[in-house]
């Protein structure tokens, strides 16, 4: 079965958003050394996940929105603020699958934030 394999995060200002990023998440993000402004996200090691890039705003309101699971999702939301982002929607459970809540980065691209746990009933 297809699965994603690479993420890009459209930005005004891309190193912004590497900041940002690896500021929240530890992120290795470096600048492309190739011929389109293009910066390299490394998420990190392990079984899971996926790698990406941040690019420049192709078109007005353009965004993509991932999840990213995270082991504390209130440390995780007040990092967020921290860093200059906004909670969109606050957590709340997904039964059977765990705490989820919508941030807005400091590019205005929304992304979600999941804390699975098995007791989201």
């Amino acid at each position: 079965m297809p699965r994603p394999v690479h993420f890009e995060i459209n930005a005004d200002e891309p190193a912004r958003a590497a900041k940002f990023y690896s500021g929240v998440f530890g992120w290795k993000i470096t600048k492309w050394d190739g011929p389109l402004d293009y910066w390299l996200v490394d998420t990190g090691e392990g079984d899971t996940g996926i790698n990406g890039g941040i690019v420049p705003r192709m078109q007005p309101n353009v965004a993509t929105v991932n999840t990213i699971a995270v082991d504390d999702l209130d440390g995780y939301l007040a990092k967020v603020e921290a860093a200059g982002g906004t909670i969109m929607r606050a957590k709340y459970m997904v039964p059977g699958i765990g705490w989820l809540a919508y941030v807005i980065d400091t590019d205005g691209n929304p992304f979600g934030m999941l804390q699975p746990t098995d007791e989201a009933t």
